[in-house]
């Protein structure tokens, strides 16, 4: 993935560094050079940073493989990277999918890298952020989780008023730092079927959504925040507007958004996915650097075999790229 992404930047539009073994990297293209459909970088092209040089015998990192072993180099890795981001030496990282299963095994039990992330920079504000640009007509979507990897059941009681102010607090000053969106329009999605139905589906909007939604409008008479709306028909015009349908007449109750906060994890990514699983990018919101990684996870099935398709991988070194010159300039 690493060697096809990089394959089609232009190198010099930043200084990039790569985190891990050169000795595995070398020997995948060796393998792959001659098979991959898609162009691939040389290794030799590239400044690769090893923390750990002498790691196991490559012959036991396996391609689709999750291992102790991999599971304390991924770790390793990435405690680098954050490490010498936070003392100035880069701007930003992007990270590639991890298995949380090797990092267990090697005894490091998070939920996720943001979590590493948010800890080693003392972020207790942070949040997951999904951008993908349409391919199709341009329209960029941007949608922030409230919740995110928790079992289903947790969600009604893990959300509450203070949450969601901390979330939103979140996605406003992200649009107006990464990308220049100071007056923003925010879709919030409801919690049950038909937002409840006004209660005849579940109580959570009516006992303590909608007040919460009354109050931050009066908080934030600069920002127009909308809904919540029924989840079912929250996505029917950034489908449209993904795709480019031109008949939104029957729509017209609906209004596009600069972003749209959803309320859990299947609730957001489910949709964004179906439009964008290609190109979308999580940015980890709330950190002092810029974060960026594709939305996929680590498609171990086809592991090794040049057959990765690495668009969105490219997407989350574009948006990297492009939030980092966006603060710099902001600065």
């Amino acid at each position: 993935m690493i060697l096809k992404a990089l394959a089609g930047l232009k190198l010099e539009a930043a200084e990039m560094t790569v985190f891990g073994s050169r000795t595995v990297l070398e020997q995948t293209y060796d393998r792959l050079r001659n098979d991959s459909t898609d162009a691939l970088i040389q290794p030799d092209q590239l400044v690769i940073l090893d923390p750990e040089p002498n790691p196991e015998p490559t012959s036991t990192i396996l391609p689709g493989v999750a291992t102790e072993t991999t599971g304390r180099l991924s770790f390793s890795y990435l405690q680098q990277a954050i490490a010498l981001t936070l003392a100035g030496q880069f701007d930003g990282i992007v990270t590639g999918p991890i298995a949380k299963s090797a990092w267990k095994q090697a005894g490091h039990h998070y939920p996720g890298q943001t979590e590493l992330l948010a800890e080693m920079a003392g972020s207790q504000r942070y949040g997951m952020l999904f951008v993908a640009q349409s391919p199709h007509t341009g329209w960029t979507l941007r949608t922030l989780l409230a919740t995110t990897h928790i079992p289903l059941a947790q969600v009604a009681t893990t959300l509450t008023p203070d949450l969601l102010a901390l979330k939103l607090d979140l996605l406003i000053e992200s649009l107006d730092q990464d990308f220049g969106v100071s007056q923003p329009r925010i879709v919030v999605a409801g919690l049950n079927p038909h937002s409840g139905e006004q209660g005849q589906l579940g109580r959570e909007e009516q006992d303590w959504l909608i007040p919460w939604l009354t109050q931050e409008r009066v908080r934030r008479p600069d920002i127009e925040l909308l809904g919540p709306i029924p989840p079912d028909t929250l996505w029917v015009q950034p489908g449209q507007a993904w795709f480019g349908v031109q008949d939104q007449s029957k729509f017209s109750t609906l209004t596009l958004a600069d972003a749209y906060l959803a309320l859990y994890h299947d609730q957001g990514l489910i949709p964004l996915k179906l439009m964008a699983f290609d190109r979308a990018v999580n940015t980890t919101i709330g950190l002092p650097f810029v974060r960026t990684s594709p939305d996929h996870g680590t498609a171990f099935d086809i592991a090794g075999q040049g057959i990765a398709d690495p668009s969105s991988m490219k997407a989350a070194l574009a948006l990297a790229l492009s939030l980092t010159r966006h603060r710099i300039k902001a600065s």
